[in-house]
């Protein structure tokens, strides 16, 4: 059952394949903001796993991101969701990421929830 305050946290290490300058989004060899926004997106899926209906899914609608510090290939990022309102089929998750170091960004995302099959059928 989907409610308010649900989180979940994850843990990554950061590879030279997740780097700026593996994503064309910089030169650097350190972790790149849509990676980041990947990883975000993704804890927040599975902050819900097995709470949807089995015919449902959701689709990302909305992300304002800030990503407000460096870290390096090599290096840990942790990441959480918290699901913090249901409105409808919309849900919204307050997301923060860091490294050893300290925070590195945060996030309020919206998830959509979908019918696969329906909506891949207006594609």
């Amino acid at each position: 059952m989907l409610e308010t305050g649900k989180s979940f946290t994850q843990e990554v290490t950061v590879t030279s394949k997740d780097s700026a300058a593996a994503y064309g989004s910089g030169h650097l060899e350190v972790f790149a903001t849509p990676a980041m926004v990947g990883l975000m997106e993704n804890t927040a899926i599975r902050c819900i796993d097995g709470l949807l209906a089995p015919d449902n899914d959701t689709v990302g609608i909305e992300i304002n991101v800030q990503h407000t510090k460096a870290t390096a290939v090599g290096q840990k990022v942790y990441c959480k969701a918290t699901l913090i309102e249901i409105d409808g089929r919309r849900l919204r998750f307050d997301i923060d990421a860091w490294d050893d170091k300290g925070k590195i960004g945060h996030a309020i995302h919206d998830r959509f929830i979908i019918q696969p099959e329906k909506f891949m059928s207006k594609l």
